[in-house]
């Protein structure tokens, strides 16, 4: 656990996977290992020092194929503050980074079981996410 803040909650809001037919399903089982994940991160105050994070993950082909799957998780963050922690900047890197490296193995675990369970079980993650890079990257 982080010092700056606590996960008072965290759950799946909204989770969805999508392949239209059989025909999709097969084409799309051969060209997954070119599906692209992005991730997008939001966040609201819902009270002093309280902050809903979402942690939105698209799981799809990048590409204009017709026949594709669509897969889409929102994983909410409910996190408390430490009192002390007003800088704007510090409670941007606590919910684009700090937040994201405690949560993300459940986000891939849900997500890889959504992937498993409509018929592809044979997706990995090979890469692991570096939000530390990431956020030095965009905001350094």
């Amino acid at each position: 656990m982080n010092e700056n803040f606590k996960i008072m909650g965290k759950f799946i809001k909204d989770i969805s996977g999508e392949t239209p037919d059989f025909e999709t399903y097969l084409y799309v089982k051969d060209f997954i290992p070119k599906y692209q994940l992005n991730i997008e991160i939001n966040s609201k105050p819902l009270k002093a020092q309280v902050i809903e994070v979402n942690t939105i993950i698209k799981f799809h082909d990048g590409d204009k194929n017709k026949k594709k799957s669509h897969f889409e998780m929102t994983y909410t963050s409910i996190i408390k503050l430490k009192e002390e922690i007003k800088d704007k900047n510090i409670v941007q890197k606590i919910v684009l980074c700090d937040v994201q490296k405690e949560v993300f193995p459940e986000i891939e675990k849900a997500l890889l079981s959504l992937l498993h369970n409509s018929g592809f079980p044979d997706v990995k993650f090979l890469k692991k996410i570096d939000f530390e890079e990431l956020y030095s990257k965009k905001f350094n």
